[in-house]
């Protein structure tokens, strides 16, 4: 069952900003929470209210969010984002953990759609994408997240293609591989520093110790010399 926070709202950053850039800075950052995943959507059934609990007329852009606490053990939520027209603001809605993710629906398994389903516990939601390809990304970061942070019962795909349940060990394989090539060029640099810094040491050294030697043998020359 989805959980009702408090209306949460922050300025967003300006709209050059990407919007999951946006949204994470706005909304999870000061939440201590890293977004994974976010897409824009519209629901397929709208539901029949005239207007807002704000007062407002009901236009809004509606975002779901994949994110996972910073933390240790880390908690991983879907949360629903609206921005309403006419205002600079996101506002934190519904919220889930990911273990009440039943099932996620893609609706077809072999043309590419917008459209997809997510059920929970109690309730669920027909969403339509911006496109099938951010629809594909969300769901691939969505089902690897659910390998990885759910033991046991993880929600079930249905009617997804191959690339949306396959096509992201690819992804964050990929991703995986910067982060640990960008760790080890880290690495490398750090103790490349420390023998450079032992190098220069070691140098010094010898120059003092060359220098001691000259000093000596100059003293050695004007004795001999005298």
């Amino acid at each position: 069952m989805s959980s009702e926070p408090p209306a949460v709202t922050q300025p967003a950053p300006s709209a050059t900003m990407s919007a999951k850039s946006a949204l994470n800075k706005a909304i999870f950052i000061p939440n201590d929470e890293r977004l994974l995943a976010a897409v824009q959507v519209k629901r397929r059934t709208k539901k029949k209210i005239p207007f807002l609990a704000t007062g407002g007329p009901g236009d809004y852009t509606t975002f779901v969010c994949l994110s996972v606490t910073n933390k240790k053990p880390a908690l991983v939520f879907l949360t629903k984002v609206k921005q309403f027209g006419g205002s600079s603001s996101f506002v934190r809605r519904s919220q889930w953990t990911i273990s009440q993710l039943r099932q996620v629906n893609g609706i077809d398994s072999v043309r590419d759609c917008p459209e997809f389903d997510l059920i929970f516990e109690n309730g669920s939601d027909q969403w339509t994408a911006g496109s099938a390809g951010e629809k594909c990304v969300f769901v691939q970061i969505l089902h690897h997240t659910c390998q990885r942070f759910i033991p046991e019962r993880k929600p079930e795909f249905i009617n997804c293609s191959s690339k949306l349940l396959g096509g992201n060990s690819i992804l964050h394989e990929a991703a995986d591989t910067v982060s640990s090539a960008v760790q080890k060029a880290s690495q490398a640099l750090n103790e490349r520093g420390e023998r450079l810094g032992r190098v220069e040491e070691k140098t010094g050294q010898m120059m003092n110790s060359a220098q001691h030697f000259a000093d000596t043998a100059h003293k050695l020359a004007m004795k001999h010399k005298c």
